[in-house]
């Protein structure tokens, strides 16, 4: 039972008893006062046939308005209860992801698709957090009220609370689960779909006009399509299973009452001998025989909901697998070598890299890199250009020396210059990514992320050697100008050297830079790269090593080393 996923996802919302015990008893509240509304109003519409005096209907009168009254107050509360605890839940459980991922393993969340990524931490937790609405709470309060209505039913007739009971499990236990096992293989399938219909769009909208120029839109629009129709069908599949499964409820619901009245005439017929001795009050009075027909017509209210709280737990079980797979794998150290994240503190001084017979990829079947491998020597201020084509790894290269993937095949070591003691390869280095976060902060705090005690002189002079200092100046409130919706809120080439600044802030001997020109003009480019790699206006000085993926080489690299990344990978 621990091992269900769906169990250890709501250890990991952070739920509080209280709370939780709360949403229960309004929902109880709230279902028993219909269940007492209808048992109280069957009594009181046949004592009311006899005509009585006013006086003796006046306390049921009463209370059937109070129940009225108590049933919509209970519910509209319960709603505000479990909304609540499942947004706080919901808010609790992204927080805890995103730590996860920040502090574990970099290697495991660097392979992470970005549509995988999306869809675990929006559509995935939203399915937990549906779990309590629409599945725990309910399934709560339905076994509650189903087991006092066959108490109050007991109290009336045995063998119609029996009927009850049998009715109530169909529609309340055997058709859920039945309509979830059943449907567990078309969420799987939709759930794959869906993801992959995720992963295809942003692709097309962050990568548009990429996309154009290799002429593969139109493929992957086809990709996304197929994805779509794949996820109709998968949630059809579902829907069929479900109306199927919700058609449980009525007809256990009519089998209940025609039972409920059968029962009704035998006893009249035992206890009077005739029906007309009825309205008499012998034997089987009025008032019982409208508790036999009514009071199961309430008590359905709870257990049709059950049908879709059976459906909601498969789908939040299938959600939570892949949540706790995303926490499981970003705790999970594919070496041993390095502590998570968050743990790793940055080595300051001088460092030297080196790679021997180097082969690397993000998955075994997909190795790079030449048969015999790579070998690289970087000293202190060494400057080194990776250039290709598209899709040949140069990114990947760049995460394999940064000590954020592991090699398919050889090495990657690294040595303090002054001790020669090693040196781990994510303390060394700090990595740039082509897409790295704008945040929705301010300018100061933007590249503060690289070090956090950068004094506003020293991140002036960065804006200014990466060519921002008009930028700054001409922002509203400076450094203290808050970049609204982050990356939307500065150009492509405004984005490119903010980042580039934030390297210059980072203290590690080792920068990697990924794209670090794109969306910059081609003379822009040119000369910022020529700076990159020490032609001319050294930005990095001779202490650190710098890493350039790029596809703008200059015609004059100066020392810098070059590798070029093809079919088949040369160094000059």
């Amino acid at each position: 039972m621990r091992d269900d996923p769906l169990i250890r996802a709501l250890g990991f919302l952070g739920l509080r008893r209280g709370a939780v015990t709360k949403a229960l008893l309004l929902g109880v509240g709230g279902s028993l006062s219909a269940l007492g509304l209808a048992a109280l109003s069957a009594w009181l519409i046949t004592r009311a046939w006899q005509m009585p005096p006013v006086l003796y209907l006046s306390v049921a009168i009463t209370a059937v308005r109070a129940l009225g009254i108590s049933r919509g107050l209970f519910r509209y509360l319960e709603r505000l209860a479990t909304h609540d605890l499942a947004l706080r839940a919901m808010t609790t459980a992204r927080e805890r992801v995103y730590t996860a991922l920040a502090t574990g393993s970099p290697a495991y969340s660097v392979r992470l698709r970005c549509g995988d990524l999306l869809t675990r931490t929006g559509d995935d937790i939203d399915e937990i957090g549906n779990a309590l609405i629409r599945g725990l709470i309910p399934i709560g309060v339905g076994v509650t009220t189903a087991v006092a209505a066959v108490v109050v039913m007991a109290l009336v007739s045995l063998p119609a609370a029996g009927v009850l009971a049998v009715a109530l499990v169909i529609s309340g236990g055997a058709a859920p689960w039945l309509a979830a096992r059943g449907a567990a293989s078309a969420l799987r399938d939709g759930s794959r779909a869906a993801t992959e219909s995720a992963e295809a769009t942003t692709t097309a909208l962050w990568h548009a006009s990429e996309l154009v120029v290799a002429r593969r839109r139109g493929a992957l629009l086809a990709t996304a399509a197929d994805a779509d129709r794949r996820h109709l069908a998968a949630t059809d599949r579902g829907r069929r299973l479900e109306a199927a499964a919700a058609a449980a409820t009525p007809l256990a619901m009519g089998a209940s009452l025609v039972a409920a009245c059968v029962i009704a005439i035998q006893l009249a017929s035992q206890t009077t001998g005739s029906l007309a001795d009825v309205a008499s009050g012998e034997g089987l009075t009025p008032m019982i025989l409208g508790v036999l027909v009514l009071l199961p017509l309430s008590a359905f209210e709870s257990t049709a909901p059950l049908t879709e709280a059976g459906l909601q737990i498969e789908r939040s079980r299938q959600s939570a697998a892949r949540v706790m797979a995303l926490v499981d794998g970003a705790h999970a150290d594919p070496t041993g070598s390095e502590p998570s994240g968050a743990d790793v503190a940055v080595h300051r001084g001088m460092v030297e890299v080196s790679a021997d017979g180097l082969r690397w990829g993000r998955a075994q079947r997909n190795v790079l890199g030449p048969a015999g491998g790579l070998d690289l020597d970087l000293r202190p201020g060494s400057r080194l250009a990776v250039v290709g084509p598209s899709g040949v790894g140069k990114s990947t290269l760049l995460l394999t020396i940064g000590g954020l993937l592991n090699p398919v095949d050889g090495n990657v070591t690294c040595v303090d210059v002054s001790s020669r003691s090693p040196v781990g390869l994510r303390s060394a280095g700090c990595y740039f990514a082509e897409e790295a976060h704008i945040f929705s902060t301010s300018v100061r705090e933007n590249l503060r992320v690289a070090r956090g005690d950068a004094t506003d002189e020293e991140i002036l002079d960065a804006l200014t050697t990466v060519g921002l200092d008009g930028w700054v100046a001409r922002l509203p409130d400076g450094l203290d100008t808050t970049l609204s919706g982050g990356a939307e809120a500065v150009s492509g080439g405004e984005r490119r050297r903010l980042l580039l600044a934030r390297a210059l802030l980072h203290p590690a001997p080792m920068v990697l830079l990924d794209e670090p020109t794109e969306h910059l003009s081609a003379d822009d480019a040119t000369g910022l790269l020529r700076r990159l790699l020490g032609v001319e206006d050294d930005l990095f000085g001779p202490d650190r090593i710098v890493v350039v993926v790029t596809h703008q080489l200059p015609a004059d690299v100066g020392g810098a080393q070059v590798v070029e990344l093809a079919p088949a990978v040369s160094t000059r």
